[in-house]
């Protein structure tokens, strides 16, 4: 406020009052909101997040442009514009294109080609089923017309006259679609969909009427009607409408068990199969890796409340693709983290099944979203890492190692053409023979996939691609083992178990990571203390416990092994698993254990060219372990010539092909002096 000062003879200055404060918000200059409630009201949003815009709408109308909450909520509306609510692809429910594609792509892998072509069946049956319509007017010619007109469809038509007949119907059969007059006797339309609601809550209705007007269209929408349709009705209307309310519902059939979970070490192709599922069934295909994701928000989203919330990846993934029914991937599920910010996989719990995910709900879109039709696949190394619930809700398929045979065909079929064409050579530039294909597996890879594999061959066309630059009139466009040798170096992978002869006290053991199968030698050694077992090799608390329960076994059946009891007194037992960097656990060592120990006793040395698994118990029975196709494959490859697995393993053992089976002589033992027979030679 001024203060004037009055001179002599001055008049003073009028006083004068404030204009009135306007505390209404300036309009948007742009004019944003008014295109943003066009695009809200052309989108055909689902009934409830058409609600939620509308109501953001009400709420920015009366908020300052300039304000943070102005910007938030337009991203809001935009997220939710944004999503594919409505928007699906069409199946393509081909079988023998799926048994095509599959072929196609993927070499080998007889049994899990197998099992995605059994679920995909099942998926194209359920899906390609006729959807069934109940046609309900008590007129008795508009009730024909309309069941006429719907039967051309493809449609199941059963008809009522009236809604004590068709509630009677809805109780006894399932219906996807019910057509229904509004002014009928005894009980009207409006009351049959209440109580359809009750006895089938995911039936649809359409609701026909010749007494329309806007407050029973609302009512009957609110309700749970998806269409309102007024009389005289135009029969291509109908046709229409029923085709838009059915085709939500074709797109949530899903065969039951939806989710599988392929099960394997790296390269052996699990997320490629899952594109050619996708492929298959024409559908989109997204990728979510779950590796090392530890904050629950990431799935879920943040509420806005928070300043730079985001909404979740489902969501975000979702709004990429275009689609609500694309072919998800959730990759690397068993490395997904866990903290103080939440579980993650828990998220999992509800996204997953089929009962709760029709309502999902993101906390940065605040409405539920439907995932009904998403068909999820997941992928992991070792599922026993998933929690029990988790698993519950998943079909584990399993991938196996890759045999020598099939690593050929894979490379020569789909691999080399692939590095080939990345690397800018032409067909007649590069070429590899089978038997260098052969020498590569042997001396420069060791995995049960093919990754290593793949990236050997891309450094054979580098090389060329190389000497094709320098030398044109030198190159080697054919490539056999020496020119293999040549351009890679001297064999990285040597066959441990075919090298040396046979020890006392070491013992050739087979074991399985999550890397696929492996061998390890198990070495021991007496000397001189007060009779304590010394374990060394970075070992598990299960393994050491194997070997407690190995020794506490030889001990017990010392006399009838040939051991002097007193030999253990005074002495100090020494168990070393060499690779001491790397962490090892499982039962699996507890015969190979117990093998070692009896030799260096006895002195009697261990085959080295026997592979040994099993887990032992303190009276002597062996028992059954896992990954026993992984476990014999890296024995063959380590030059073994035999494998000793559990009796119990018996089932696994038959069910592997001929090319596993005939790699090595596998001999199943019952009992650790069965395996003595086999893994200890004459003293």
């Amino acid at each position: 406020m001024a203060f004037f000062r009055k001179k002599d003879g001055e008049a003073a200055p009028p006083e004068t009052s404030a204009p009135p404060v306007d505390l209404t918000p300036p309009a948007p200059a742009d004019g944003r909101l008014d295109e943003m409630r066009a695009q809200v009201d052309q989108a055909m949003l689902p009934g409830h997040a058409a609600h939620a815009a509308f109501k953001e709408l009400e709420r920015l109308e009366k908020t300052d442009p300039s304000s943070a909450e102005y910007g938030i909520g337009l991203n809001y509306l935009d997220f939710i514009l944004s999503l594919p609510w409505r928007a699906a692809s069409e199946d393509q429910l081909d079988i023998r294109r799926a048994e095509d594609i599959l072929a196609q792509e993927h070499s080998g892998m007889a049994r899990v080609k197998e099992r995605v072509l059994e679920h995909l069946a099942v998926s194209i049956r359920v899906r390609s089923r006729p959807m069934r319509v109940l046609v309900v007017d008590d007129e008795p010619i508009a009730l024909e017309n309309m069941a006429l007109i719907l039967s051309r469809e493809g449609y199941e038509i059963d008809t009522a006259s009236g809604g004590p007949q068709a509630l009677e119907m809805l109780g006894a059969e399932d219906y996807d679609l019910v057509v229904s007059d509004l002014k009928m006797d005894r009980l009207d339309g409006m009351q049959l969909l209440e109580k359809a609601q009750e006895i089938s809550p995911a039936v649809r209705f359409i609701i026909i009427t010749g007494y329309a007007t806007v407050e029973t269209a609302v009512a009957a929408m609110r309700k749970g009607a998806a269409h309102f349709l007024a009389k005289p009705i135009d029969l291509g209307v109908l046709r229409k409408t029923a085709a838009e309310a059915l085709a939500g519902a074709r797109r949530k059939r899903l065969a039951p068990g939806a989710v599988l979970c392929f099960s394997g070490p790296p390269g052996t192709g699990k997320t490629s199969v899952g594109r050619a599922i996708a492929c298959a069934l024409g559908r989109r295909f997204t990728r979510l890796s779950m590796a090392g994701m530890r904050d629950e928000s990431e799935m879920r989203g943040h509420r806005r409340t928070y300043v730079g919330a985001m909404p979740g990846r489902i969501l975000s993934e979702l709004r990429r693709v275009e689609v609500n029914n694309p072919v998800f991937m959730l990759d690397e599920l068993d490395k997904i983290g866990q903290d103080y910010r939440g579980d993650p996989a828990s998220i999992l719990l509800e996204v997953l099944d089929p009962e709760q995910n029709v309502n999902f709900l993101d906390y940065f879109l605040d409405i539920p979203f439907d995932l009904s039709g998403v068909m999820f696949l997941a992928t992991a190394n070792v599922v026993d890492r998933l929690s029990r619930p988790l698993l519950d809700r998943m079909e584990i398929i399993e991938f196996p190692a890759y045999t020598p045979s099939e690593k050929r065909i894979i490379a020569l079929e789909h691999l080399v053409p692939r590095q080939r064409e990345r690397h800018g050579l032409a067909s007649d530039e590069f070429r590899l023979t089978p038997e260098a294909v052969d020498a590569v597996v042997r001396g420069y890879t060791r995995e049960p996939g093919v990754r290593g594999l793949e990236r050997e061959i891309g450094g054979l066309c580098r090389k060329v691609n190389r000497v094709l630059l320098s030398e044109p009139e030198a190159a080697v466009k054919v490539l056999g083992p020496a020119e293999v040798e040549r351009f890679l170096g001297p064999p990285q992978a040597t066959r441990e178990a075919a090298l040396g002869g046979d020890q006392v006290g070491v013992a050739t053991c087979m074991v399985w990571t999550e890397a696929g199968g492996d061998i390890l030698f198990i070495e021991t050694a007496a000397m001189p203390g007060t009779g304590e077992l010394i374990l060394t090799g970075s070992l598990g608390d299960v393994l050491k416990e194997s070997a407690q329960a190995a020794l506490s076994y030889v001990k017990s059946q010392a006399v009838a092994l040939g051991i002097d009891p007193a030999s253990f007194e005074g002495r100090d037992i020494h168990v070393h698993i060499p690779a001491g960097a790397v962490s090892k656990d499982g039962p699996s060592a507890g015969a190979a254990i117990a093998a070692a120990l009896v030799s260096l006793l006895t002195g009697r040395p261990v085959r080295r060219n026997v592979a040994l698994t099993g887990e032992l118990s303190l009276s002597g029975r062996l028992l059954p372990v896992s990954g026993i196709r992984m476990k014999i494959l890296a024995a063959a490859e380590a030059g073994a010539v035999k494998a000793v697995a559990p009796e119990r393993c018996r089932a696994e053992v038959e069910t592997l092909d001929e090319e596993v089976r005939s790699a090595l002589e596998i001999v199943l033992a019952g009992s650790m002096e069965e395996v003595l027979e086999q893994a200890l030679a004459p003293a």
